[in-house]
This record gives C-alpha cells, structure tokens and sequence, in this order.
C-alpha cells in the first residue's frame, strides 16, 4: 500500500522490532526452545507452533505451555533458563543482518532511534553490544516495561513517548504479523521486511520489502 508522500516526509522518528529485524535471531529462539522442552522430556511433545509467537515474548508462549502441560518449574524458572540458553547460542554466532548496522548508522544521523522488542532487556543489551550498536538507540523498551505485548500497540507508543515523538511522526520497522498490527494500532507507518514471513502475511503495512537497501531508499531518499 502506497503511504501519503507528505505523511511521510513528516517522519521524525524510527522504531525497530529487534528479533527479526536487527537480528536473526528467530531460529535460536527456537532452537532455545527446543533444548529446554527436550531437557524438560517434552521433545516431541510440546505442542507450540513457533510461528504463532513471532513478535511476541517468552512469557506468552511459557504461558500457553504451562497452561497444557503443567511442569514442575515455576514460570520464572523457565524464563530464565530459556534466556540463558538462548544467549549462549546468540553470543557466540552474533547473527546481525547483513548491512542492518551500515543502515542503523546513517538513519541515526537524521532520525531518533528506539528498540521495541518483546525480548526481556538481558537480552536486548546483549544484541545492543553487537558491532556497539546500543549508542544509535537512545530509547529501549521491552515487553517487560508494558502491561500488553504485541499485537498491542503499548510497546510502539511507549518508545514514541520516550522520543518525544507523536504517532504519526514514527515509522515502525518490523518481520511480524503481530508487529505490524501493533504498530498501525498505535497510529504509525510500518516498513515491514521478509525476514521472518512472506510478504502476504505482512500484507497490511505500509510498505513491504525485501531487503536493507529498500528500507535505506525509503526512508533516506536522498542519500
């Protein structure tokens, strides 16, 4: 869909998902996922559908699982040991997409910068020390620092708060169905990217592309 060229022109602010978008980091969440239920003796048990959480936090699909299956582990234990799992995996392969920290730099000289991310703020600061990424991003905000997640849009309007920015002065830069809709809930632009799914299921933002250097043209057309 074709934004309003003058809305457009307006945009004071960039707002990224982080899972999917700065990093690609899906398949270790999984991957997490998948040595805990295994640890847990549910390897082939679980029953979650991994792409129903996309763009959603952990505690959403512990949540469901504990709800179906009853574990001995408290929530809190769970959460923290699938983090601790997911960071050793995330550590050592340090997945940043391909020319994303090229485009986080030159963004940051014309626009205020936020993270939303539905991962818990441990895990954030650990994607933020990549190639010193954290110091474009003077606001962060996690799904821990709203009372609802994504598809909600409190994530998007918090950061957009924090950056002094009203909801139409921001673009949103998400991988998922359930960031998409959060975004154009809270009143903002979304470019939306195929790293996670196909273009139709992000079919209601703003924009969708394929790669770093579309979201560069549209945001920095002349570059």
């Amino acid at each position: 869909m074709s934004a309003d060229w003058q809305a457009w022109k307006r945009l004071r602010a960039i707002i990224f998902d982080m899972d999917g978008v700065i990093v690609d980091s899906e398949p270790l969440h999984e991957q997490a996922f998948r040595e805990v239920f295994d640890a847990m003796g549910f390897r082939e048990s679980h029953a979650i559908d991994f792409a129903t959480y996309y763009g959603r936090s952990d505690e959403a699909l512990w949540r469901d699982f504990i709800a179906k299956h009853q574990p001995a582990q408290s929530l809190a234990t769970l959460l923290t040991w699938k983090r601790n799992v997911f960071l050793q995996h995330l550590l050592a392969r340090q997945p940043l997409f391909e020319g994303l920290p090229e485009l986080v730099e030159k963004l940051a000289s014309r626009y205020g910068l936020a993270v939303a991310s539905g991962s818990p703020h441990p895990v954030i600061d650990g994607v933020l020390s990549m190639r010193n990424l954290r110091r474009f991003f003077p606001v962060v905000v996690s799904a821990q620092d709203v009372t609802h997640e994504k598809p909600a849009p409190d994530i998007f309007l918090r950061a957009a708060a924090l950056l002094s920015a009203s909801p139409a002065e921001c673009c949103v830069i998400e991988d998922s169905a359930a960031g998409v809709r959060g975004a154009l809930t809270a009143g903002m632009s979304v470019i939306a990217i195929t790293n996670t799914l196909p273009s139709e299921q992000l079919a209601g933002a703003t924009y969708v592309v394929n790669t770093y250097p579309e979201v560069e043209a549209l945001l920095l057309p002349n570059a």
